[in-house]
This record gives C-alpha cells, structure tokens and sequence, in this order.
C-alpha cells in the first residue's frame, strides 16, 4: 500500500501565487538587480553594421522565392483570394503588390504578382495552359503558400509549381529621384498601367531600357514598377544568374533592408506576421495592395469594415533608437556606427513610456544599426489624431524599449517617425 500524499500546509499569512505570477515577479526582479550601467545602452563602433545605401543601386533578394500558377483558371482563382484586383481597366500588363489574407482577415502573405508565360506550355493554341502568373513571397514562406493555394485549389485547372532557387532571381534596381511616384488614393482601383522607370540593361552589353511585363521579353526578363514608397525603384525576376547592368552599386540585402526601414515598407513575414498582422495596420493600404473597390476575395469583410469605419490606431512605422543619455532625435537618420544591438530584441518586445506608466506603445517588430520597424499606437507615440481618441501624445514624450540577452538586461529609446507619403486619416 502506497503512502498516503501530504500536501504542504499554507499559512494564511501567505497568500497563494500561481506559477505564471512567479516567472513574471522572477522575470522582472532579475531586470530589476541588473547594474544600471547595463539597463542603459549606448553606442559603440560597429563595422557589420550595413553601410549608407547608394542614391542608386541593385541588390539581389534571395530572401524572396516565386510560385508559378498557369492554367485557364489561374486568373479566377487569384482574384478571389487576393486584396489587389487582376482585371482593372486598363488590364494590368506588369507586376503590382497585394496580400494574401485570411477568413478572419488577417495577413497570411504579402506578394508582387507578376503576368507570367510557362516556357514550353502550349499557349498558342488558346487554351490557357501556359498563361498564369509568377507569385513572389518571402523564401521563408514559399512552400507554406504553395500548399495553401493547393489545398483550396479544390477543381480549378491550373498548376502549381515553386520555382528552384536559380531559375530565376528576384532584384531590386533603384535610383533616388528617377521617377515618379503617385499617392495611392485609397478609394480607386489599381491601374495597370506605369510611368516612368529606371534605364536598366540586363546581360553582357545589352545596354538597353526595360518597361516590358510578361516573360518572352528581352531576355525572359519580367519587371514592375515597386510602388509601395517613393523612391523603392523596380523589381526584376531574372533568368539564373543574370544580373541588372546599370552604372550604379550593387549592394547586400541588408542595404536593401535599411533603404525599406528608412521608408516605412516592412516585407516579409519576419515583420508582417502570419495570421496576426492585420492589413491596415501592416500599411498594405497606402502601399497600393488593396483594392476597396473590387469584388468579393477571402478576408474582404473584416477589411471593407475597419476602411469604412475609418479607424486604424496602429500602424507600422519606421522607428529610431538612440541610447539612454542620447537627446530625443528630430530627424529619422541611419548610422552605421551606432552599435546599439538591436539585431538582438526579440520581435513583437513592447514598447513603453519613459519613465511613465500606462498601457503598451506599440511592439518592436525588426531592426538593423540604429534604425528599424514598429507596430506603432498612432495617438500614443505621434502626433497624428485617430478618430474617437484623446491624443495623449505630448511634444516631448520619449518611449523605451527593454528586453534581455544573455542574461542582462537592456534598455534603449525609441523615436516612431511617420513617413510623409502616408495619406491622412
């Protein structure tokens, strides 16, 4: 016979806790008995951090893949599972962004769509069978997509395949100032057509321009204008290692990376995250990906409501930290000196009020050097008045971000700047 099990006695001086209440009084007791010497960061000379991105210049994106959809029922299928609209008038003839959602209307995917010809598919004939489009999402994500868009697929005639890594290479080709960009009014529909562009050749001594669309072009080359922020240049898919010849300095992703933080365009599901990010406040919206206008997709209702309501608190913006002793900032500017480690905050770390108490300012979502991204709360941390709030923010306010590595605790300030190409609320 087993000994009978005796509980402990609690005394009734000691009121119960649960085990969560405990890891979060250890969590903070520990940041609480660091050196105040280690709460506060500064800066230090850091030569991996990504230098100044060029007035103009190409970078290769390998943190992007491409899904190939052909097949008579391809365009069918993608208009109603996307945010953008594939038959706008005039027909679109190059690539455009838009987001996946889903039910609930939550982001699963942001996406540049592009016109596509499968090589070696009969589509002379008329059946469709070579027709389709090239979806490029994060590399990341490339076969959880696939298999999304296969599961509910369900009898549509069309093919899915995900294009091998050397195929085709995804490039961004920029010159600040080269071409034009139009606000995206947020009531209109996509438009199919572009104006402007970077001269760009492709090969050895092609030295041409390019402003064509659809595979079977000079080269199989396919292109878009990238529309999400003035200055964010064109996107190439281009065949194997073929690189954009343009007088102009190629550079890492992580200088790509920098040149989207600065303007407020976060990519990829590191920073969109899947299934909680919603579109509105990941700013797909200002970027030109939804259409309000056109017809029915997945996740479209909860989308048409909050843009009727015209109340969006949150958003993501472009955030610069600075350290603790280091006066407020008046100007986003990136320094690649500034050794402040925020490669090492953990995504979604809240943001606070310095020295204050109140609700949470927003989540830290990605950075590099000294700059980065925020899901911001508008009327907390700038000065833009949301629809049915106070306005609690004060010329003055400093927030903080404070998160552990390591073992030590870190604490840095946190500047949120909203970019001039947002529209007004």
């Amino acid at each position: 016979m087993k000994p009978p099990v005796r509980f402990p006695r609690l005394s009734s001086q000691s009121p119960y806790i649960c085990n969560n209440c405990l890891l979060r009084t250890h969590r903070t007791s520990k940041l609480a008995t660091q050196p105040l010497h280690r709460l506060y960061s500064s800066s230090s000379p850091n030569p991996a951090s990504p230098h100044l991105p060029p007035a103009a210049g190409f970078t290769h994106l390998p943190s992007r893949r491409l899904i190939a959809l052909t097949g008579p029922d391809s365009t069918h299928y993608l208009q109603g599972v996307i945010t953008a609209n594939l038959n706008p008038s005039p027909p679109r003839t190059s690539g455009f962004y838009a987001a996946f959602l889903n039910a609930q209307g939550r982001l699963l995917n942001d996406v540049f769509i592009y016109p596509y010809t499968e090589p070696g598919k009969d589509s002379a004939s008329g059946n469709g069978k070579g027709e389709g489009w090239l979806i490029e999402v994060d590399a990341k994500e490339v076969t959880v997509l696939a298999k999304h868009i296969k599961r509910y697929k369900l009898r549509a005639k069309f093919d899915v395949r995900v294009l091998d890594v050397g195929e085709r290479g995804v490039w961004s080709v920029w010159e600040e100032g080269g071409e034009g960009w139009t606000m995206h009014a947020l009531a209109g529909s996509g438009s199919g057509s572009e104006s402007g562009g970077v001269g760009v050749g492709v090969g050895a001594g092609s030295g041409g321009s390019l402003n064509g669309g659809k595979a079977g072009g000079k080269e199989g080359v396919i292109t878009c204008l990238d529309k999400r922020a003035p200055g964010m240049g064109r996107r190439f898919l281009l065949p194997g290692d073929t690189k954009p010849e343009i007088d102009a300095q190629e550079s890492s992703e992580d200088v790509y990376r920098v040149r989207r933080y600065l303007k407020g365009v976060p990519e990829g599901q590191d920073e969109l995250i899947r299934e909680h990010a919603l579109p509105q406040e990941s700013n797909v919206d200002f970027m030109g990906g939804i259409d309000y206008k056109k017809g029915c997709y997945v996740g479209q209702e909860l989308t048409i409501r909050t843009h009727h309501r015209g109340v969006v608190r949150k958003r993501i913006l472009p955030i610069m930290l600075y350290g603790m002793e280091d006066g407020e900032p008046t100007s986003l500017e990136y320094d690649p000196r500034r050794g402040l480690g925020v490669e090492g905050i953990p995504r979604e770390t809240g943001i606070g009020r310095f020295e204050k108490k109140g609700r949470s300012a927003g989540k830290f979502l990605a950075g590099v050097g000294n700059v980065g991204l925020g899901l911001c709360r508008l009327e907390t941390m700038t000065d833009v008045l949301v629809q049915g709030e106070a306005g609690g923010y004060r010329e003055g306010d400093e927030f903080t971000v404070q998160w552990e590595e390591e073992g030590e605790g870190k604490m840095l300030k946190i500047k949120a700047f909203v970019p001039s190409w947002h529209l007004k609320q």
